[in-house]
């Protein structure tokens, strides 16, 4: 009898994945691995970026509340349509501005690549409206106010569809947290 209630299992557990639809794929598990990189930022203008700084490298929109771009000798290990926690470098190594601009950073989907004399780095894009005022009252965008961080770290948490992308940090978190499973990839 055992052996029955088994094979019902089963053929239950396996008809459900059946009815998943096709682009919809169970969550994979991804080990809590933290890799050290340097952390710098970018925004979509011309000389920041190609000539069309609102394309991507995987073709997406240049989303500065989600898009990040990798080194090219990170391409295999974080392939376009990885999602990544970002954390900055330990107070020791604290040598830029991290901390200021954390808030803006989140998740980040790794959707754009950068030019071949980096390694081992990971640039955020930031919106060319995100401006902080110093205590001196100049105003500088967030991308220079980070700066290059070395030892910040990153872990990936998830992959989604390039050509899928959620539009806001809201619903990238959610697809992290498992409330969207049918974004995941």
């Amino acid at each position: 009898m055992p052996i029955l209630g088994a094979l019902m299992g089963f053929f239950l557990f396996s008809s459900a994945f059946a009815a998943l639809p096709a682009q919809a794929v169970a969550p994979t598990a991804f080990a809590p691995q933290m890799r050290s990189v340097t952390l710098t930022g970018y925004n979509a203008v011309p000389e920041q970026t190609d000539s069309n700084p609102l394309e991507t490298a995987s073709g997406a929109y240049s989303n500065p509340e989600i898009i990040a771009a990798r080194s090219q000798d990170l391409a295999h290990e974080l392939p376009f349509g990885t999602i990544i926690e970002v954390r900055g470098p330990s107070a020791k190594e604290h040598s830029c501005g991290y901390g200021i601009v954390s808030p803006v950073i989140g998740y980040r989907v790794i959707a754009d690549t950068m030019n071949a004399r980096y390694t081992n780095r990971i640039d955020v894009l930031f919106s060319t409206k995100s401006n902080y005022i110093l205590a001196d009252g100049s105003e500088k965008n967030a991308a220079t106010i980070l700066g290059i961080c070395s030892g910040a770290s990153i872990r990936v948490v998830g992959h989604v569809a390039i050509n899928n992308l959620p539009k806001t940090q809201a619903e990238l978190a959610d697809i992290v947290s498992g409330g969207n499973a049918l974004a995941l990839k």
